[in-house]
């Protein structure tokens, strides 16, 4: 509402009201003020069009404040229009803050005004030349104070414009500190723990059980996965460590669809029944897209393992024309969910949250004596 009403009020406009509203006070005042500086007596069109002809030069006041200012003094001896120099001297007042200048104006303002009622009015005495003296100093100093305001808000705004953007800064930097620390926190003791885990069996394979196909093929899918995890552990600091981005830059190439075999062939390794199913030409998606869909089949595969052992899972992923739409689904579970494995109850809210990045939508709940994770991503020109 404010925005509209000072689109309405724009400075030209505001110049327009004022020059016609002073040509209009200054037509019908020279009917009814006793004196019209020299030119009293004269007939009274003659001072009405000149005292028009005072008040149009307002338009330019903004522009040329000083040309106008002195063009209605000196028409305030000829004609006596008291409310077209009240004006100029309120524009000089907003647009000349030196107090010398000010000054100057003020004399010359009050002389013209002397000079006005020596020429209309002989008899002219004290009460005129004090009502010509507070005509020039009122509107200069009202201007004067508008003028100081306006400077002051301006500061006041420019001031909290700097404090804000500081603030800004400041943030930004904590959020990069912590994280950085979170990143560290998350090397030290994820890192650790992982590369313990493949140390583990790496000893397992040399170890006295490593006679036993089960235990070598085992101990071999443990590392495999361990690796896997460091390198995608290492691609997340690199996210949060924005302040080293050489030392933590990700080292294994960005997954895409052309994974998800090997992903299901880890999950059959694994001792899931999986069935993948691919349709269209998945290659042609853009990069983030074939990532999301590499996250959907990946956490959803996890969380079948976790949640319905023994349950066989079907993948399906089916390029059309209007998008890519992917689903997984798994019946029900022959065994029961170990309880050593943790969960952190986030990994469906990431799966969401990516792909309404990508301006799509992903549904997750029971089906059947099973669990089906539903998900569509549009195509969207110009995604890389």
């Amino acid at each position: 509402m404010r925005a509209q009403e000072k689109s309405r009020w724009s400075p030209r406009r505001v110049d327009a009201l004022v020059t016609v509203t002073v040509i209009a006070l200054g037509v019908v005042d020279s009917w009814v003020k006793p004196s019209s500086g020299l030119l009293t007596g004269l007939p009274t069109p003659v001072i009405a069009a000149a005292s028009g002809a005072v008040g149009a030069t307002l338009w330019w006041r903004r522009s040329r404040p000083d040309l106008v200012a002195a063009v209605v003094i000196v028409a305030y001896v000829v004609t006596f229009t008291p409310v077209a120099l009240a004006v100029a001297m309120y524009t000089i007042g907003t647009v000349r803050q030196r107090p010398g200048i000010l000054a100057a104006y003020a004399a010359a303002g009050f002389a013209a005004g002397i000079a006005g009622l020596r020429g209309g009015l002989p008899d002219a005495g004290v009460r005129e030349a004090a009502y010509s003296l507070a005509l020039i100093l009122g509107p200069l100093a009202v201007g004067y104070v508008v003028a100081v305001r306006r400077d002051l808000t301006a500061a006041t705004q420019a001031r909290v414009a700097d404090l804000e953007r500081e603030q800004l800064v400041l943030d930004e930097r904590a959020r990069a500190e912590e994280r950085g620390a979170i990143a560290r926190e998350m090397h030290d003791v994820v890192g650790h723990r992982v590369s313990n885990m493949v140390l583990a069996a790496g000893a397992l394979q040399v170890g006295p059980a490593a006679g036993h196909p089960d235990v070598v093929r085992t101990a071999e899918l443990i590392r495999s996965d361990g690796r896997q995890a460091l390198e995608e552990l290492r691609e997340i600091l690199g996210v949060l460590s924005v302040g080293h981005p050489v030392h933590w830059a990700p080292t294994a190439p960005q997954p895409d669809v052309d994974q998800l075999p090997g992903i299901v062939a880890h999950a059959t390794e694994r001792g899931q029944a999986v069935q993948l199913q691919i349709n269209g030409h998945p290659e042609t998606l853009s990069p983030p897209v074939q990532r999301a869909v590499h996250r959907i089949v990946q956490e959803s595969l996890t969380n079948a393992a976790k949640h319905a052992p023994g349950a066989r899972v079907r993948v399906d992923v089916d390029c059309r024309s209007d998008g890519v739409h992917v689903g997984v689904g798994n019946g029900a579970p022959t065994g029961r969910p170990s309880a050593d494995l943790p969960s952190g109850g986030h990994g469906l809210v990431g799966l969401t949250e990516r792909v309404e990045l990508l301006g799509g939508a992903l549904t997750a709940g029971p089906h059947g004596d099973g669990f089906l994770v539903s998900v569509f991503i549009p195509h969207r020109r110009g995604v890389s």
